[in-house]
């Protein structure tokens, strides 16, 4: 499975190629938005710009998808590396910093460790699922489905 690597925080989370940054940060508890993000959020919908990241692109070329229409006009004046987490589908594994906008003292050395450790490259694909098997039908479904008057 990608990783994606969150510095701030110090956590490699794996996830499904495709999967929503925004979500499984979320799904992790990570802290995602600053304190206007935490008082509200459009939910993932790319209108309240709160959800910034920023990919570190030297360690993680191609590792999410293209920025989306949305991301392009919201973050014109931003960084080309930041992004919507709302608006990316992770491809790849990779390195993020949350609320970039936040201050940070030591920054740099952060993701200069970050960048050092390799990161896995995980499966490609999601997981194959058995389908479950079917029902038997009931005496009353198949009385019903004969044409029978059920009482």
């Amino acid at each position: 499975m990608p990783v994606i690597r969150f510095a701030r925080e110090g956590r490699d989370v794996e996830c499904y190629p495709g999967e929503n940054l925004r979500e499984v940060a979320l799904r992790e508890g990570l802290e995602l938005y600053g304190l206007k993000g935490q008082l509200g959020n459009c939910g993932g919908c790319g209108q309240c710009i709160t959800c910034f990241v920023d990919v570190v692109a030297e360690a993680s070329p191609g590792a999410l998808t293209p920025r989306t229409a949305v991301e392009d006009r919201k973050l014109r004046r931003r960084p080309e590396g930041w992004r919507l987490a709302c608006q990316a589908l992770v491809q790849r594994s990779l390195v993020v910093l949350t609320r970039p906008q936040a201050g940070l003292a030591d920054r740099e050395a952060l993701l200069a460790a970050a960048r050092a450790e390799p990161l896995g490259a995980g499966p490609t694909a999601w997981p194959a699922t058995e389908e479950p098997p079917a029902a038997e039908p009931t005496d009353l479904e198949s009385t019903a489905t004969a044409g029978e008057a059920v009482e």
